[in-house]
């Protein structure tokens, strides 16, 4: 069976499983009372993607910390002073505001008062991995937009400096398995990272000070010369070597090759069940019968997409996704 016919076939099953407990969502859910709902997003994207290609990553990644905080509600857009959860520091550097904002801006000039913030989110999400070269697939849409944003609660988000028991815990407390965890971790492919996030790992690793021996000594240096230490922390740099602006698996060839550039991706390498999933995808077996990357990215992603949805009085359609109705 064709690779892209069996991975679609696959997400058509999942979304069907999907359906039967989260009967709120349903792909094309805005078929009828807002037609436009999709084309609009992917006219938005598209747009900020050609303009800024950076920005495929930063929506990617908005979805992502959306979901992680009181769930895929669009609570991570709220301004509400200081204590937004947005300003949270495990919030860093996350973007993309602007282009949620301007979607549903053109969407309420024809569909006032429809479509969520927390779908916007969700299909900008999917429209920029298409836009990276990744698979296009259907997004479940339904999601209400919650009345809560507080800092205070993304204390608990992923952290780059997270032990792999900890990355795994967080992600089981959100219905997410090992297996997801290492999908997810493999949006990676595509955006960058600050040297913030680098400077322990490469001169003050713990235990033992130093840099983190699990890089590979012919890619430290590399590393070492675009991050320098006491150098410009606001310097950014590629996660994906040799490949952050295209949407596949060689992030998963860097983290087993010890070319990781996060230290939550080398991570991936000190358990056996995770490493066991990476090695499913790149290991020694022929691509003909490794299951398919793409395929299990979209699985994974449509079910991230369904943690904490809001429906009904647990939520609200906003009128302007940065501020509560």
């Amino acid at each position: 069976m064709d690779r892209e016919l069996s991975w679609v076939l696959t997400l058509v099953a999942y979304c069907c499983l999907m359906g039967e407990g989260n009967a709120q969502l349903g792909v094309g859910f805005y078929r009828e009372t807002c037609p436009s709902t999709e084309p609009v997003v992917r006219s938005v994207v598209r747009n900020a993607v050609i303009s800024n290609p950076s920005m495929a990553a930063v929506l990617l990644r908005l979805h992502f910390h959306d979901c992680f905080v009181e769930g895929c509600d669009g609570s991570i857009l709220i301004e509400n002073g200081q204590s937004a959860e947005r300003n949270a520091f495990g919030h860093q550097g996350v973007g993309g505001f602007d282009v949620i904002e301007e979607a549903k801006e053109q969407l309420e000039a024809t569909c006032p008062g429809v479509v969520s913030c927390a779908d916007i989110v969700a299909l900008a999400a999917r429209d920029a991995v298409a836009m990276a070269n990744g698979p296009a697939y259907e997004v479940p849409t339904g999601r209400w937009d919650g009345r809560v944003s507080n800092m205070s609660l993304a204390a608990d988000m992923p952290d780059v400096g997270d032990s792999i028991q900890q990355l795994k815990s967080k992600f089981s407390e959100k219905g997410l398995s090992d297996r997801d965890l290492v999908l997810l971790s493999a949006a990676h492919t595509i955006g960058t990272t600050a040297c913030f996030f680098m400077t322990e790992r490469l001169y003050n690793f713990v235990p033992g000070g130093g840099s983190d021996p699990s890089i590979d000594p012919d890619f430290l240096p590399e590393l070492k010369s675009m991050c320098p230490q006491n150098g410009d922390v606001n310097v950014r740099i590629a996660i994906d070597h040799d490949s952050e602006r295209t949407f596949d698996d060689q992030i998963l060839w860097n983290i087993r090759s010890g070319w990781a550039v996060l230290e939550s991706d080398a991570k991936l390498n000190d358990d056996p069940a995770t490493r066991n999933v990476m090695e499913s995808y790149v290991g020694l077996f022929s691509p003909l019968f490794r299951p398919s990357f793409e395929a299990d990215f979209v699985e994974s992603m449509v079910k991230m997409g369904q943690i904490g949805v809001k429906t009904g009085s647990n939520g609200e359609i906003r009128r302007v996704c940065k501020s509560f109705n």
